[in-house]
């Protein structure tokens, strides 16, 4: 069930800057505030988001929030208020011969997604054919200077019902941690991070000493375009090697099928481009027989309630990383607050839009610049 064409009267841009709890970091950078691009559509009675949510200071990515925000302002905004919206699929198509800014791709075509939903009064998992379902959660942490620290952090998180632990690494902390994971924690599913900061040539002995951990996988040991050495490294590991920066395009994923570069790929909303580029990529992937998960940057909520709107979808196999607002920020724009229960799970809510609102009020709160544009 896909909307029909429509019109859109105004666009309403906002960067918003959230608190963290603590510094998110990770092997190429770290951020204390989170800053987002929300979109909000006007048009027939009705009010929409979507969220562009890069990483500030390019550490993850080229894609910045100043970029993200001009591309949107300056390309993706004026060309929508312009044109006949053709529903989301076919402008999520427009969105992908503009090329650039997946962030900003991501973000404006999750308010599409979000409006048509909302004119059909019904969900956006709804208009990707699927049902409502509980949706799996991980425990994701960052990079810590101690190991006393890494050790409270996850002793603080864990025992929320997470299903499973991811622990950052980069050269020189990923021995010492693991052994101090598996020793307070010998029975937990556990998978490492490294964020593309290893050289096969310089740590051949280091990855290939991450075998002794019984690691579900390693996600992006290497460079983002090194996939003939992610091939072989794949080769002689016995840990699969998931894709994360690696599979940012359908190009990408198909080199990856190729030279059997990973054997697992984690989609993120944001990185590919948008929700209808990860339903591509789920089935693409699927298809070539490769394992699937569904990550996050982290995001705020309405990214995270767009993005778990697909979680469902049949090959996502592994907990996701999104996890409860209140894991990375001291307070999220989405009301109620996304949260797990004991066991791990997050309950999708209402079938209207994106199963959560946005709660205006602290979307006004931490809003610190708006533009208006109108036809």
């Amino acid at each position: 069930m896909i909307a029909a064409h429509f019109t859109i009267d105004q666009v309403r841009l906002r960067r918003v800057r959230v608190p963290l709890h603590e510094p998110f970091r990770i092997s190429s950078g770290s951020v204390a505030v989170k800053e987002s691009i929300i979109i909000e559509l006007h048009g027939e009675g009705l009010v929409a988001y979507g969220e562009a949510s890069p990483m500030s200071g390019s550490f993850y990515s080229n894609e910045t929030p100043d970029s993200t925000w001009t591309a949107l302002a300056t390309d993706l905004i004026p060309d929508l208020l312009a044109r006949d919206v053709p529903g989301p699929v076919g402008y999520s198509e427009v969105l992908n011969s503009y090329g650039k800014e997946p962030f900003a791709r991501a973000g404006i075509e999750g308010a599409v997604w979000h409006f048509s939903a909302l004119r059909m009064k019904t969900s956006i998992r709804s208009l990707f054919g699927m049902r409502s379902k509980p949706v799996r959660s991980g425990l994701a942490i960052g990079l810590y200077d101690t190991l006393t620290e890494l050790r409270h952090a996850i002793a603080k998180y864990l025992p929320l019902g997470y299903q499973r632990l991811k622990i950052k690494i980069q050269p020189g902390w990923d021995i010492a941690p693991l052994e101090m994971v598996r020793k307070y924690y010998p029975g937990v599913p556990l998978m490492v991070d490294a964020n593309a900061s290893y050289a096969l040539a310089d740590h051949h002995e280091v990855l290939m000493a991450l075998d002794r951990f019984d690691l579900i996988m390693i996600e992006q040991p290497l460079a983002k375009n090194a996939f003939d050495n992610m091939a072989e490294l794949q080769r002689t590991i016995r840990t699969p090697i998931c894709a994360d920066e690696s599979a940012e395009t359908m190009e990408d994923l198909e080199e990856i099928i190729l030279k059997q570069s990973a054997s697992i790929i984690n989609i993120k909303v944001q990185r590919v481009g948008g929700l209808w580029n990860a339903r591509k990529m789920h089935d693409r992937a699927r298809e070539a027989g490769l394992r699937l998960w569904l990550g996050t940057m982290p995001e705020l909520g309405i990214a995270s309630a767009q993005a778990l709107q697909i979680a469902s979808l049949p090959d996502f196999r592994y907990p996701t990383d999104i996890e409860a607002s209140s894991r990375w920020f001291v307070d999220d724009i989405v009301t109620p607050l996304i949260e797990i229960d004991e066991r791990g799970f997050i309950h999708p809510l209402n079938e209207l839009g994106m199963g959560y609102e946005v709660d205006i009020s602290k979307l006004e709160r931490y809003t610190v610049e708006t533009k208006v544009f109108e036809k």
